[in-house]
This record gives structure tokens, sequence and C-alpha cells, in this order.
């Protein structure tokens, strides 16, 4: 178990370019399957979660071809299904929450896809149920070995069909669009999840042959075709991680700019990070955060506290609540922190109240902050992170706090953030990793 020794209360300046956006590139990795031609994917970040899917894909039988440092050629025309049914495919499989959706494809295109119960972030129940009742509804069988935790969807031939999902689950919905598209007639899909990491999946079918409207809406209609064809795809900046420096430059008292960010494919995320005081300025594409002596939480306009809280999109990334719960700390005034979608995902905030930080643990999904103005600082302490999330927004609080904190784990923040620490001390951090 490797770890992070930081040394705190140093002030950062410099420029930070993020990386490519780990949630899109799951979904885009997945759907090299659909196709026996070559897809070319460019700013894949080296991250943990990533290589463990490419690793997949290559024992599965896709040749992978690395180009340069973040760009990949896959061509999966001759795969090994027998993987599927190998333990060394539930040992790999069942360690990666994001090898759920090479079932979507695999069943598009070979009839049968096979998963083990996949694991990921200990932040609370992340259900199933959307992707494989929205297979169901397509027309496949299902079937769940409960000794083994392994599913099973199978089918002879996917039929288009409209149905409304429970829930706007990202990840259910790229999976479903990951089958229909080979499906044969019309498939709409409402209440279908709408982050960009779903626009870009159904833009890159559309690139490839597919027939994808109502992109970018929560209503989507997708005509099956017979095949698809090869493409080439970039990677979006990841918007978790330009969260993450943003909160890191404030609470820090640090100037930084972020490069390239996409601004368009941010949302609500820079008036969020407004709300705590913090000065987002636009620059071309960039965003430049100025140092900040302090930053003050606005109010509703009648006065009363305000509520930051996660939303499906357009509404705020859940990804980015602990990084904002922790920005908030050093805010002045109090702010209601509130993580409607996983029940486990403030369970680290008693590290940070260890800390010294004023924060009320109302329930499991609110957290109330009380900002200390930058006039007190945190303490250095020993931490273990528990999650990518929660491990980074630990990793900010310890960069702000006074002395020197450690990390424990920190293969959970390496699942999600590439060459964190050099990258941290580009701009002049002092962090060291020991292994």
């Amino acid at each position: 178990m490797a770890t992070f020794k930081i040394e705190g209360g140093h002030q950062l300046k410099g420029e930070i370019t993020p990386q490519g956006a780990k949630n899109e590139t799951l979904q885009i990795l997945c759907a090299v399957l659909l196709t026996s031609e070559k897809v070319t994917i460019s700013n894949i970040p080296n991250i943990r979660d990533v290589n463990k899917l490419i690793e997949i894909l290559g024992k599965l039988g896709v040749k992978v071809k690395q180009i340069n440092d973040d760009t990949y050629s896959f061509q999966a025309d001759d795969l090994d299904l027998s993987y599927l049914e190998t333990p060394q495919f539930k040992k790999d499989g069942s360690a990666l929450r994001g090898s759920i959706m090479i079932v979507g494809p695999l069943l598009a295109r070979f009839g049968k896809g096979y998963i083990p119960k996949p694991g990921g972030d200990k932040i609370g129940r992340r259900r199933l149920d959307v992707h494989f009742q929205g297979f169901m509804n397509l027309g496949a069988t299902f079937r769940y070995n409960e000794k083994e935790l392994f599913y099973g969807v199978e089918a002879t031939e996917l039929k288009g069909t409209a149905m409304l999902l429970e829930e706007a689950s990202v990840t259910g919905t790229a999976n479903i669009i990951l089958a229909a598209v080979l499906a044969k007639g019309t498939t709409t899909i409402y209440n279908a999840a709408c982050e960009p990491y779903i626009q870009q999946l159904s833009k890159m079918l559309n690139s490839m042959g597919a027939k994808i409207s109502g992109i970018a809406s929560n209503f989507l209609t997708i005509e099956g075709v017979a095949n698809l064809s090869g493409c080439e795809h970039r990677i979006l900046p990841d918007m978790i991680e330009i969260g993450s420096w943003i909160g890191l430059a404030a609470i820090t008292k640090s100037e930084i700019t972020i490069k390239n960010v996409s601004w368009k494919d941010l949302g609500v995320i820079p008036q969020t990070f407004r709300k705590l005081g913090i000065t987002v300025e636009k620059r071309g594409d960039d965003i430049y955060i100025p140092k900040h002596e302090n930053y003050i939480i606005t109010n509703d306009m009648d006065g009363s506290l305000i509520t930051i809280s996660d939303a499906p999109w357009p509404g705020l990334t859940p990804d980015l609540i602990s990084v904002l719960l922790v920005t908030a700390i050093q805010a002045k005034g109090s702010v209601l922190i509130h993580q409607k979608m996983f029940e486990s995902r403030l369970f680290f905030v008693d590290k940070l109240i260890d800390m010294g930080a004023k924060i009320i643990l109302c329930d499991p999904h609110r957290a109330n902050v009380i900002g200390m103005n930058q006039e007190f600082s945190l303490r250095a302490t020993t931490m273990v992170s528990p999650d990518i999330r929660a491990g980074m927004s630990l990793l900010i609080a310890a960069l702000s706090a006074k002395g020197t904190s450690t990390i424990h784990n920190i293969e959970q923040i390496d699942r999600g953030y590439q060459y964190i620490d050099a990258r941290l001390r580009a701009i002049g951090a002092k962090i060291t990793r020991i292994d």
C-alpha cells in the first residue's frame, strides 16, 4: 500500500492541464467492441481504472496498440469470448466497476455478455438494475448466479423498443445505447442521462455509422444499423479534475491557470464554485483562479443559508461534492452540502473534523460546513483514502494544513488522477510518494 507525505501550508502557482475524462474513457473503450475495424482514441488518461479496462480488452482478444503517451488504437476483429467464462475474467472484472459496460456491445454484436459483480468505490449501493432491465427490454434473457456473483444476458436478436428508465443512470444509459445501436428497429430511451460523457459516446457512435438523435437531451432515439465502422475520437478534459484544481487553488491561496478545460462542457461547475465566493475567470478556453486571501459564501436571495447538492446533468455532478465540501472549510460563512445519490460518500468527513474543520455531519447525506475564513489552519494528520474522490479531497485538505500529513492507500487516488504527485510538485506542492 503506497503513501503520500504532504507538507502543507504552501502556496502554489503555475499552469496545469487536466487529464482526459476518466468516466468518458471507460465508456468509449467499451465501444470499440462494436466493430471489427480499427478505432483510434486520444487523450486517454494513464490511471489505474482505465489501464485495467485496457488490460481486460486485451485479454478478450482486442488488438491494442499504444501510439503515444495518450493515444491508442484498438481492433476487435478476432475476439476470444471464452475468456468471459474463465476464473481470470471473474477476478479481472470484479476489480473494476467500469467493466460492466462491456456487456452492452458484446450482447449487441455476439448475442451474449457476461460480467462478475463489479467492485469500485465504497460510497454506497450502486444498482445495476437499469443496465439489465434495458437489455431485457431489447429482448435479452437475464440470469444471475448468486453463488458465484456472476451476471449474464443472451439474445438471438435484439429488437428496438420504447423504454422509460427508472433513474437517469449514466453508465446504465451508456450500456443500453451500446446495445441498441445494433438492434433491429428503433429504440427510444426516455429519462436518459445526458452528461457530456453520454453526448461524446453518442457522437462517436454516429461517426461509426450509428443513427442516434436527441443527443444532449433526456430523450434519445436510436435507429438500429447492421454494422459499424472504425473511427477516431478524442476524450474531453476531465471536469472532476478541473473542479479539484479550482478548489485546491482557493483553499491554498494559490494562483493557478487550468488550461484547455472545454468550458462548454463544464455546465454549472464554475458557477457552483462562485457560490462559495471563488473567482473563476474565463480566459479563452482556460480557467484562471487568482490568489484568494479569503472567499465569502453567498446566501440565497432571501438571505438564507445556501445548499449545494448533486443532481443528474445538467445539475451538479456528484463526483465534485467531496471537493466542494473541503473547499468550503476555509470560506467565510456556512453552507449545507447535500449528497443525494450515494449514502456513504460523506463518511470521510470525520477525518476533516480531526484536522480541525468545523463540520456538522447531519446524516449520511448532509453536512453543514461552517467556514473558518482562513483564520485557523487545518492540522496535519494521518489518513487513509477511502475512495477516489474522497482521497483527492483529503489530499487538498492536507495541502492546506499546517504541518506534514500522511495519506495511506493512495492507490485509490491513482485510480482517477494521473501522475498526481508529479503534477502537484510542478506547481510548488511539497508531496512525496512512498511505495
